[in-house]
């Protein structure tokens, strides 16, 4: 019997074409060096199955074997282009906001309603 963890399963389509991309292009880097699933789980640390699942895009494998991977092609600078920070954040300074303008996602003192 299948088990599946709802929000994994719940992914956008958008999303689970990512994982899917990404895993393409991972395997596409181990056939590029000649490594075999079990030589490449090997050096990951994980079992072959675990391999597998990661090259197959499926979301559930570890975030922790993605970068492992990654770093064995020597794609870890990769990673600076996923999700960039806004640039007031990035110049390490705090954005502000104009005066008198309360936060996102906090509620004013004028909009409580009990």
């Amino acid at each position: 019997m299948k088990t599946s963890i709802p929000t994994l399963s719940a992914l956008p389509a958008p999303a689970q074409s990512a994982f899917t991309r990404l895993g393409q292009r991972l395997r596409a880097h181990r056939v590029q060096r000649a490594w075999t699933l079990a030589e490449m789980a090997e050096r990951l640390m994980c079992s072959p199955t675990t391999l597998r699942a990661l090259e197959a895009g499926k979301p559930g494998t570890s975030v922790g074997i993605l970068l492992h991977a990654l770093w064995l092609f020597g794609e870890t600078e990769s990673l600076d282009t996923v999700a960039p920070a806004p640039a007031g954040l990035a110049a390490h300074r705090r954005v502000r906001r104009p005066t008198g303008q309360t936060a996102p996602g906090v509620i004013g003192e004028n909009e409580r309603d009990f």
